[in-house]
């Protein structure tokens, strides 16, 4: 067991300083929301039926990296990350850009879909105001470890391991849009749209997920297949998929562009997060052919 050596400086640096600042924030966020009452939610009848789904979301958010950006937190303060079978560099980069990505669309959700607008309630204008500077703070976070050098940050620091990240992201966001709009499509739309787009999204996390064990536990050289590889026909899979979910998406946009259909701005949101998502499977699947090519050359 390593001793835990403490030095003042180690409470001063600014790693240390933002994560504070994280947890801070996200703690005070999602009290604020649990504590909202019925009056200091939105009356928008548009906005109503997506209430519970886009507030337990968002909630989760907030809980879920409080709970890890805190443990991470105490693992690095008193040093015993070194005894975990994780990459640590890997990991702590992951959560801070995937924190400061999911922090940012609980930041637009809430005071978009959730809070009161109409009127200037305390609570939930100070949740929204606590929301922004925890994604704030992640994003501090992210620019402290991207700025160390290539060594320090891993394979998750470089622009590879960052369109990874933005790619699971992008499989988290789109899930809740996809099953709150899909509940207000009317009749015209095919019932195979909601499976294949469905399908779609499950099998990207499913892939995003098994990367980011790999990455994290180190796992690539015990892989049947090279990694490298792997990574690559993991990028091909998703970005096909990713093509015909955005399709799907942009027509039903078409549909819905000239209709009062209530799922319409939701739509909008998933066809913007498919897009994002496509985009960076389209520079990731760049990339990967880029450094095969380059390696068959020496």
């Amino acid at each position: 067991m390593p001793a835990i050596v403490l030095e003042a400086s180690d409470f001063s640096s600014p790693l240390f300083l933002v994560r504070s600042c994280e947890v801070l924030f996200s703690c005070t966020t999602f009290s604020l929301v649990t504590a909202l009452e019925s009056s200091e939610l939105t009356k928008n009848p548009l906005h109503l039926q997506h209430l519970p789904t886009i507030k337990i979301f968002c909630i989760f958010t907030w809980c879920f990296f409080f709970t890890v950006t805190l443990l991470i937190h105490l693992l690095s303060t008193i040093q015993f990350h070194s005894l975990l079978p994780v990459s640590w560099k890997n990991l702590t980069v992951t959560v801070a850009v995937l924190g400061s990505l999911m922090c940012l669309s609980a930041s637009v959700f809430f005071p978009w879909l959730i809070m009161e607008r109409q009127k200037a309630w305390p609570r939930p204008a100070a949740a929204a105001v606590t929301s922004v500077l925890t994604f704030l703070a992640y994003v501090s976070e992210s620019y402290v470890l991207n700025s160390q050098v290539q060594e320090q940050k891993g394979f998750m620091g470089s622009l590879p391991g960052l369109l990874k990240i933005v790619q699971l992201w992008g499989s988290f966001h789109v899930i809740p849009l996809f099953v709150e709009e899909d509940h207000g499509l009317s009749n015209g739309f095919h019932r195979w749209q909601p499976w294949v787009s469905g399908t779609s999204y499950g099998v990207c996390i499913l892939m995003s997920l098994v990367t980011m064990v790999v990455i994290w536990g180190e796992f690539a050289g015990r892989c049947c297949l090279p990694f490298d590889r792997l990574m690559l026909g993991f990028t091909i899979i998703g970005l096909l998929l990713y093509m015909v979910a955005t399709v799907i998406c942009f027509n039903k946009l078409l549909k819905l562009i000239n209709s009062e259909n209530k799922s319409s701005e939701l739509v909008i949101m998933e066809v913007v997060v498919a897009f994002i998502t496509l985009l960076s499977y389209t520079v990731d699947l760049t990339f990967s052919i880029k450094v095969l090519c380059d390696r068959s050359h020496t």
